[in-house]
């Protein structure tokens, strides 16, 4: 039989493809832009996410608070209630991603195309089902599985660094090898992306990253059909959109390609089957379709159509774990006593208001000028994992910075400007006097205070006398710290001298924004 394919489909799978790669395009120029290019204020780099309604959603309820930023998500949901989930379809960029391995997969024929699977379609409603019981009673989940969240930190904390890895590797290379002409250019090139290069879990994320694009292997967008909350809430909100698709069925010849091929597990066919919810209004079936039956018209009046198979005491089930496992997340230490290494960048709210605002997107992380801050991983208990902490040992808080409140995209970072962030206390530095030169082996050091931001300086000198180890005597100027004027930037602690073990440290001690976290001393 001559194959009819139709050339309005395949020229509108052609578009959506050409504008997943614009969008895509786009994330990554704002995920670049979030550096440090010379001037201390950069435009709204975070923009991707004040779109994503499932966020504005989430971090509305965890954190009683409703940003107006998040006013742009409404217009995701008009998109959605109009014309279904092609924000999925054509716009997201992890989907692209996805679609992308999904593809290379199957063109090296690693990965071939079978029938839908029963079931496991409502696995991510039950992620959704937990996310908004848990974000009831403050607890932040949405994190870990947002697409754009996900995405930007597995750029910031793994792909990135690892690419920056590699480039310093290359560039070695190439003097060693005699090209310096070219060394010399890429070096330029590294240095102005700025491009931070450690991250603690770095390596974990990255890997979570890897297993979820091979199991495109096994499905084709694993993530988008079985994980993804984001989708799971488009879903929900696309059952009234105008285009409802339609199988001619005198046309049909029931060949099952449509199905196949459908990379969300939609069911085009058998008739009648078509999962609204699900469809991304690709154009995969009506584009591969020999006889041309399938269409996707518009029709106003909603139409019934088999919902996913989501059983209700599943779901409800679902829900009460979540809630009962709310308590186990905040069973740790952090909520009796701060870690001395919990430092969070400055304009970071309240920890529990911080907790239910941030979802761990990385954004703040691949600001930082310094490389300082990090993703946690024990210091806030499992409820604070891959939030940002400053680590001073890999990098210090830029005294004139405030790029990571500027770029945080749910205001669990408070927005500073430059006079502002100055002021906030962060932490206080202390000093280990056994491991201090001055004071432990009578060796003059002004390291640390020459390092200090502030004015006056929070470092001072008195004059010490030290008993060397060979029994003589040596005064030399040693560092005091005053705690009223120490903000805990942590540059002293960075600059120390003493390599493994600073002999000068920061610890979160009398931070700002919490009424606690104090030094308390009782006489």
């Amino acid at each position: 039989m001559k194959k009819e394919r139709s050339k309005k489909h395949r020229l509108l799978r052609a578009l959506r493809i050409l504008s997943q790669v614009v969008f895509l395009g786009l994330f990554l120029h704002l995920f670049f832009s979030a550096h440090y290019a010379g001037q201390d204020y950069i435009g709204a780099v975070d923009v991707f996410f004040h779109f994503d309604p499932l966020i504005s959603v989430v971090v509305g309820i965890a954190a009683r608070a409703f940003l107006a930023v998040f006013a742009a998500a409404a217009l995701t949901l008009i998109l959605t209630l109009l014309f279904g989930r092609v924000v999925c379809g054509w716009i997201c960029p992890l989907g692209t991603i996805h679609q992308g391995a999904s593809w290379l997969f199957k063109a090296t024929k690693l990965r071939r195309a079978r029938k839908p699977a029963a079931g496991w379609l409502g696995s991510k409603y039950l992620v959704l089902a937990v996310v908004l019981a848990a974000s009831v009673f403050g607890l932040n989940l949405l994190g870990y599985l947002d697409p754009l969240a996900f995405l930007t930190r597995t750029l910031a904390a793994s792909v990135v660094p690892a690419f920056a890895q590699g480039a310093q590797a290359a560039i070695g290379g190439a003097y060693g090898a005699g090209l310096g002409s070219i060394g010399d250019k890429m070096t330029q090139a590294i240095d102005t992306m700025t491009l931070n290069t450690i991250f603690g879990g770095g390596f974990l994320i990255g890997l979570l990253f890897l297993l979820f694009l091979l199991l495109n292997m096994w499905r084709e967008r694993f993530w988008c059909r079985y994980l993804c909350p984001t989708g799971a809430f488009l879903g929900l909100a696309s059952k009234l959109n105008l285009f409802k698709l339609k199988v001619d069925e005198p046309k049909c010849i029931k060949c099952n390609l449509c199905s196949i091929h459908c990379p969300t597990q939609a069911k085009p066919f058998p008739i009648g089957e078509w999962k609204s919810s699900e469809c991304i209004y690709c154009e995969t079936c009506a584009s591969i379709c020999p006889t041309k039956a399938i269409t996707f018209p518009v029709r106003v009046k909603p139409e019934k159509a088999p919902a996913v198979d989501l059983n209700k005491r599943k779901l409800i089930l679902t829900s009460v774990l979540a809630v009962i496992g709310v308590p186990f997340f905040r069973i740790g230490e952090a909520r009796k006593r701060a870690s001395a290494k919990l430092i969070r960048p400055p304009g970071a709210l309240p920890e529990e208001k911080f907790l239910a605002a941030c979802i761990k997107c990385g954004e703040c992380m691949k600001a930082c000028p310094t490389n300082g801050l990090q993703p946690a991983m024990a210091e806030a208990g499992p409820e604070g994992l891959w939030t940002p902490v400053l680590v001073p040992k890999v990098g210090y808080c830029e005294y004139y910075c405030s790029l990571c409140s500027q770029v945080c995209p749910t205001g669990a970072i408070k927005e500073l400007t430059i006079p502002e962030k100055t002021q906030v206390k962060i932490g206080t530095a202390w000093i280990n006097k056994n491991r201090c030169l001055p004071y432990f082996l009578g060796r003059p050091c002004i390291v640390c205070e020459e390092h200090c931001p502030v004015s006056p300086k929070a470092i001072q000198f008195i004059e010490y006398e030290c008993l060397r180890p060979d029994g003589t005597k040596a005064v030399n100027k040693a560092p005091v710290i005053d705690i009223e004027q120490c903000i805990g930037c942590g540059i002293c602690e960075n600059k120390c001298p003493v390599m493994d073990e600073p002999a000068i440290h920061v610890t979160s001690v009398g931070e700002h924004r919490s009424k606690e976290n104090q030094l308390l001393l009782n006489f």
